[in-house]
């Protein structure tokens, strides 16, 4: 059976625009950057999101560092696939592993950021709220498992409009830190990602039900 972890399905808001801005990109990466520089280039991204989060508790304006770290996270993830599919020099499987490996502490990175900014009562809530991102992912793997399509946004959801959330979120605590409850916007954060988790599950999971009932039927005539 044909691999196709890195064939990606479903449509996410952003997708026509990017996939613009990735073919005026990709002919101008320097040719000694090799798709498994960019993949790997997310762990650099990582250790400064946590660094100048740190440093932003100090002084909330080192997050808009943090913000450029994670749109130079999202450039690298953008161009990592698409540079080894034009010279044909891509690592199909190892680049499936690496990169969401590499997603997932990407994302880890960005709630430990939030978490060095956090009061002490509110840090279980980020915990909670990995948790719950981290089921979608999980949601990913285990779908595309049983049906052998990769799909990585929901509701036209998708990696790139969960970055510019991130950014936004960054943003609006720089402009209104002074007044900035966490304690307000961690629980509607919560509330919101584990109402969007249950209608993901049920959508999926009545997919494969569909899938293994069909196959119940055409295996009895």
């Amino acid at each position: 059976m044909t691999f196709k972890g890195d064939k990606k399905v479903g449509r996410w808001l952003l997708a026509d625009g990017e996939e613009k801005l990735k073919k005026w990109l990709v002919p101008k990466v320097p040719k000694k950057i090799e798709t498994y520089h960019l993949t790997l280039s997310t762990l650099i991204w990582c250790a400064m999101i946590i660094l100048f989060s740190f440093l932003a508790s100090y002084n909330i304006h080192f997050l808009w560092v943090v913000s450029l770290m994670i749109f130079m996270q999202y450039i690298t993830d953008l161009l990592d696939g698409a540079i080894g599919r034009s010279r044909n020099t891509g690592l199909v499987k190892w680049g499936y592993y690496m990169d969401h490996f590499l997603d997932y502490i990407f994302l880890c990175s960005i709630l430990i950021g939030y978490g060095l900014m956090t009061e002490d009562h509110n840090k279980y809530l980020l915990f909670y709220i990995l948790m719950l991102f981290g089921a979608f992912m999980v949601n990913s793997f285990l779908s595309f498992a049983a049906t052998g399509n990769f799909r990585i946004s929901y509701m036209g959801i998708g990696p790139t409009e969960m970055r510019l959330v991130f950014i936004l979120v960054n943003t609006f605590i720089i402009f209104f830190h002074s007044r900035f409850n966490m304690s307000l916007l961690l629980p509607i954060t919560l509330a919101g990602a584990t109402f969007a988790l249950f209608v993901v599950v049920y959508q999926t999971q009545k997919q494969l039900w569909k899938v293994d009932m069909e196959a119940k039927r055409n295996a009895e005539k």
